[in-house]
């Protein structure tokens, strides 16, 4: 056997397991059972006579042949797609780009941005996804993404170590803050010590391995006291003007901030800098992708200002 063998199903499954991080979401996202997909990836793995991912406790992760092969899958799966929209005559999809970001980003920069470029590219189609680090960037390396909007902090390294290396444009460098209620006791005063806040309520959201709860303040002494838990940033903001408690955000959230919430500065403790930025494969950029980032970039200056 030999990669000439391999099936439009296993290369399926291989771009969904890459994308997903686990052969149970990826089952879940085509419709099969997992043993099947476990199936369809031991049949890839011997036509290759190659290992085509790594196993962890928390997923998988492809290896280097298995990136190898997840590229041309992906290019031979685009292809045969756009065979069959021309052959069903569907409308080309030439002027679409595909999206990902992470969640503030989608109030504060991604809908103005497209509003605008509707104004200058009507014929431009923008899908979009909100998503993690994590899943952003397996979903740019499966190819189901064009461009990502991602955050990090200090040292800013590249979101992942595999090659070829990602494409990463710095848009915004932004500070963390501390979320209070107007109407609590450090509304007022504009700073507010580290070790004032310890004991306080948070809240806060679950974080990615290895990174702190979102919504916590970083290297925060002691044992956080979680009064609430939410992925959603605007959820969180809200239950700080209602007097739930306190989280992080950045100060460029000011323009949809719900009524109530004040921005302080944390005292006693290094600056938390974060950095925004666009992240892509590495080759030719279309005509459309360059469209969405000059929005992108016009925005994140705006943001700055």
């Amino acid at each position: 056997m030999g990669v000439a063998d391999v099936t439009l199903v296993g290369l399926r499954v291989l771009r969904e397991v890459a994308e997903r991080g686990t052969f149970t979401a990826a089952a879940r996202a085509l419709g099969y059972t997992q043993s099947a997909v476990s199936r369809q990836v031991a049949a890839l793995e011997q036509a290759t006579g190659a290992r085509l991912f790594d196993r962890f406790p928390g997923g998988v992760r492809p290896t280097g042949p298995g990136r190898a092969l997840l590229r041309h899958a992906v290019a031979a799966l685009d292809a045969l797609e756009a065979a069959d929209r021309e052959l069903r005559g569907a409308q080309d999809t030439a002027g679409r780009v595909r999206l990902g970001f992470f969640p503030a980003a989608g109030a504060v920069m991604v809908a103005d941005a497209l509003a605008a470029l509707r104004q200058e590219r009507s014929h431009l189609r923008v899908t979009t996804r909100e998503g993690s680090t994590p899943a952003l960037v397996r979903a740019l390396r499966s190819g189901t993404l064009d461009l990502a909007i991602l955050t990090s902090r200090p040292p800013h390294r590249s979101p992942d170590t595999d090659d070829p290396p990602l494409r990463v444009e710095p848009l915004l460098e932004t500070r963390l803050a501390l979320a209070v209620a107007a109407d609590g006791p450090f509304a007022e005063r504009g700073t507010v010590g580290v070790e004032e806040i310890a004991a306080q309520p948070w809240i806060a959201g679950p974080g990615s391995a290895g990174d702190p709860l979102l919504g916590v303040w970083p290297g925060l002494p002691g044992r956080p006291r979680i009064a609430h838990t939410a992925r959603d940033w605007l959820t969180k903001l809200h239950l700080v003007a209602a007097g739930a408690g306190i989280t992080t955000a950045s100060p460029t959230l000011l323009p949809v901030v719900p009524p109530g919430v004040r921005f302080v500065d944390v005292t006693g403790v290094a600056q938390e800098v974060r950095r925004v930025a666009l992240v892509s494969l590495p080759g030719p950029v279309t005509a459309p992708v360059r469209s969405l980032v000059d929005a992108l970039r016009r925005r994140a200056a705006d943001l700055a200002d």
